[in-house]
């Protein structure tokens, strides 16, 4: 039998990118160019067959709020992905540079959430519910070849998730202004890229609480010991085997990823 159904369809071409390596035409041609709510299905259909074989949902990531990722991608409003357990490298491990195909290196502020985000978003509510907060480097990844992305695109293949590091300094609120952290991301000790919190939707808490508004609006709100990785700080840079990345984002301290020399 056939199969028609665009879900499906989609699921399976980014399916086989990421496992042959190869990356793939994009899938607009399927879901269309601006159905968001069908994109996040083909989303959900990914994440689902992940889970299937054995990963474990530990957070999400929202992509696209910083404008100059969105320049450099094309895309002009945020989205978000899922994390799952075999996403996450301590800053001591070594990235297999071979998992990845396109990988693009951001840093911005990661928050572990120690209560459900549900009901009334506000301020409030999105302060009380962060346990804590550490630097982090996202390691992005598209199986769309050469990003030739639109919305629908990056929304279907997981906001275009490839791995993540979390520093190792845990910072309450209370001690910092998410708004006022300042960023400088290094690549084998040069720096090549900058920004600050207020270039993530004007503040990464800004980012959360979007977050958290459209998770419930899908039926998956955040929940207690998620991770949320909030968002770039500034632009994003490409990876190579063998480059070691380094984070500062004061005052969370630093992080560090490092690639494998690849096949």
């Amino acid at each position: 039998m056939t199969v028609t159904d665009p879900v499906a369809l989609a699921a399976d071409r980014l399916s086989a990118a990421s496992e042959s390596g190869v990356a793939c035409q994009p899938v607009r041609d399927l879901i269309g160019p601006d159905d968001i709510s069908l994109a996040y299905r083909v989303q959900q259909a990914l994440i689902s067959r992940r889970v299937a074989s054995g990963a474990r949902v530990i957070g999400r990531k929202i992509g696209l709020t910083s404008e100059a990722v969105q320049r450099q991608v094309g895309v002009d409003r945020p989205d978000f992905g899922v994390l799952l357990d075999d996403m996450r490298f301590r800053d001591d491990q070594i990235v297999p540079f071979q998992r990845l195909l396109q990988p693009r290196v951001e840093a911005e502020v990661a928050f572990v959430l120690g209560s459900t985000l549900e009901g009334t978003i506000d301020d409030a509510t999105i302060r009380q519910a962060i346990r804590y907060a550490v630097a982090a480097i996202e390691i992005v990844d598209s199986r769309i070849e050469d990003w030739q992305i639109g919305i629908t695109d990056t929304v279907a293949d997981n906001a275009s998730s490839g791995v993540f590091v979390l520093g190792s300094r845990e910072a309450a609120l209370s001690a910092f202004t998410p708004a006022d952290v300042e960023m400088t991301l290094r690549r084998n000790g040069e720096q090549v890229s900058q920004g600050n919190g207020r270039a993530c939707l004007g503040d990464p808490l800004n980012a959360l609480a979007w977050l958290a508004r459209t998770a419930i609006d899908v039926g998956h709100p955040l929940s207690a010991g998620d991770i949320v990785l909030s968002g770039a700080l500034g632009p994003m840079v490409a990876a190579r085997p063998g480059d070691v990345f380094d984070a500062t984002i004061e005052p969370l301290g630093s992080v560090t990823a490092r690639f494998g020399e690849g096949e």
